[in-house]
């Protein structure tokens, strides 16, 4: 059984940070692009950030860029969200996701596996 189990998400004022974790287990961690993406209400999830198995390799949203950081960890199996200056548009539930892919990773379509979500909660 594939889980994805998201953390870290919660209550920051404007111009806060955030790490958002999440703990994948049931597949081959190494091989999978990870992506972070969001969902506000009443919005489509959008996303954020992804990141291929090689730890160089990584993707934004204009939004973003400059604010987050997508890292893993393949020995913990695990991707984080590092997130600062946050803004109150950037509050929404947070959805990690693995993909076999390697290309389209800004996509949801090409995710196989997805999370439960965190909440990230912006305060102005």
């Amino acid at each position: 059984q594939v889980l994805l189990v998201e953390s870290g998400g919660g209550l920051v004022q404007a111009g806060g940070s955030l790490r958002l974790s999440c703990v994948v287990s049931g597949l081959t961690f190494g091989s999978y692009t990870m992506g972070w993406f969001r969902q506000a209400p009443k919005k489509e999830r959008e996303f954020v950030a992804a990141i291929r198995w090689s730890e160089s390799s990584t993707l934004y949203t204009d939004s973003v860029k400059g604010r987050f950081t997508i890292s893993r960890d393949n020995a913990k199996n695990t991707v984080y969200l590092e997130m600062t200056k946050l803004k109150p548009e950037d509050m929404a539930g947070y959805y990690c996701a693995a993909s076999r892919r390697l290309v389209d990773a800004d996509k949801s379509v090409v995710y196989d596996y997805w999370g439960q979500g965190t909440q990230v909660t912006v305060s102005s």
